[in-house]
């Protein structure tokens, strides 16, 4: 089985502009290789956590240690005495962190982490729900994400029914 992680990383180096980069990473379960691509193009790469916020990295043949510096989304980075300003946003935890630390007040929205196929309705319109219970599963890639409610409250409109194909960040579900 091969476990995907998709990330988009804005680093500045110095005084600079951000430069914001798509980082794909694929793991095989069964032998352990990573293979991973930036802006689409492919990078061999290794990586090993020699100790807490260290990391030996060999990035197409050449060696790099690298140091975080300070936890949370922006990090910084020092890489051969060069210090990078670094934030990595990964769309499917940055969900659920806003579920966990944001106001239950107001309507929330449910949207969909990644482009799929709505397969089940479990709460359809006028259903109680509490918080981190499932509304929708849909599948991508063939695997089945249950997307949880927010808040506790009301499921007020379900805008994707059972069959439809949905895009990342389409709103599925109102609750209130």
């Amino acid at each position: 089985m091969i476990a995907k992680a998709i990330y988009e990383v804005s680093v500045t180096a110095g005084e600079g502009e951000p430069q914001t980069f798509r980082v794909e990473l694929l793991r095989d379960s069964s032998s352990g290789a990573l293979t991973c691509s930036v802006n689409g193009e492919p990078v061999t790469i290794d990586a090993l956590c020699v100790e807490p916020s260290v990391l030996s990295l060999l990035v197409g043949g050449v060696s790099y240690e690298a140091h975080r510096i300070g936890n949370g989304e922006g990090s910084q980075i020092s890489i051969g005495g060069e210090t990078f300003a670094a934030m990595v946003r990964d769309p499917r935890s940055l969900r659920g962190r806003r579920g966990k630390g944001a106001s239950t007040v107001g309507p929330k929205k449910i949207t969909a982490p990644m482009p799929g196929k709505v397969v089940r309705v479990l709460a359809p319109e006028g259903t109680h729900v509490e918080i981190g219970e499932g509304v929708i599963v849909i599948e991508a890639m063939k695997m089945q994400n249950e997307l949880k409610s927010p808040k506790a409250g009301v499921v007020k409109k379900v805008n994707a029914s059972e069959g439809a194909t949905v895009n990342a960040g389409d709103a599925l579900a109102i609750i209130e």
